[in-house]
C-alpha cells in the first residue's frame, strides 16, 4: 500500500490497536493486521487450522506481500501481532515494538471487555509471560515508550520515520 512500510509490534496490551486508530484518524494508511490479515493457521506453513490458539495467530504472507506491493500510499503501517512475523519482516521499512512496563500492562489488561483476548487469567498469564520473555515479537526494532499519552506515542512513531504532522488534527 505504501511507499514506505512500517510494522508496528508488541505483546497484547500494548496499544498497537490504539496506535492504528490514531493513525487512520490522522489520515495515515493503517492496517489493523489483527483484523485485516490474521487467521488461525500453522506458523510455518501458514497452512490454515481449526486450532484457535494464539500460537496459530498468523497473517497472510501473500496478502502482506501484496499489500506491500501497490504503492498507493506515500506510507502504510501495519499494526498488530503474528506469530509468523518473521516470514514478511523484511518488507518492512522499518519495525516500531511498542513497550510498556508490568504495571501499566496489568491496569491495561484490567480494563478489557470480558470478550476481548486477555481477558481471561489464562490469556494474562500467557501476556505475562510473553511480557517478560520478549519472545513473542520481533528482536530488533525501534522501541518506543508507549506507557505514554496515546498522542505522545503517535507523534514518536512519526517523528521516528520522519513525517511532519504538523498541521494534521489531533484532536479529532
Amino acid at each position: 500500500m505504501g511507499v514506505r512500510n512500517y510494522l508496528v509490534e508488541g505483546v497484547s496490551g500494548t496499544g498497537k490497536t490504539s496506535v492504528c486508530r490514531e493513525l487512520n484518524r490522522r489520515g495515515y494508511q493503517a492496517i489493523h493486521g489483527d483484523r485485516e490479515l490474521a487467521y488461525q493457521g500453522d506458523p510455518e506453513t501458514g497452512e490454515a487450522t481449526d486450532t484457535a490458539t494464539h500460537q496459530h495467530h498468523i497473517w497472510d504472507v501473500g496478502r502482506v506481500r501484496a499489500l506491500v506491493a501497490e504503492h498507493q500510499e506515500p506510507v502504510t503501517f501495519f499494526c498488530g501481532g503474528s506469530r509468523n512475523f518473521s516470514t514478511f519482516i523484511d518488507l518492512f521499512d522499518e519495525v516500531f515494538v511498542l513497550d510498556i512496563d508490568l504495571e501499566t500492562l496489568h491496569r491495561r489488561l484490567g480494563q478489557r471487555p470480558q470478550d476481548e483476548w486477555g481477558s481471561k487469567p489464562s490469556e494474562r498469564d500467557l501476556i505475562l509471560r510473553l511480557h517478560r520473555t520478549k519472545e513473542d515479537i520481533p528482536g530488533t526494532g525501534v522501541v518506543i515508550d508507549a506507557t505514554r499519552p496515546l498522542t505522545d506515542v503517535v507523534d514518536e512513531i512519526l517523528r521516528q520515520v520522519e513525517l511532519s504532522d504538523a498541521g494534521r488534527d489531533h484532536a479529532g
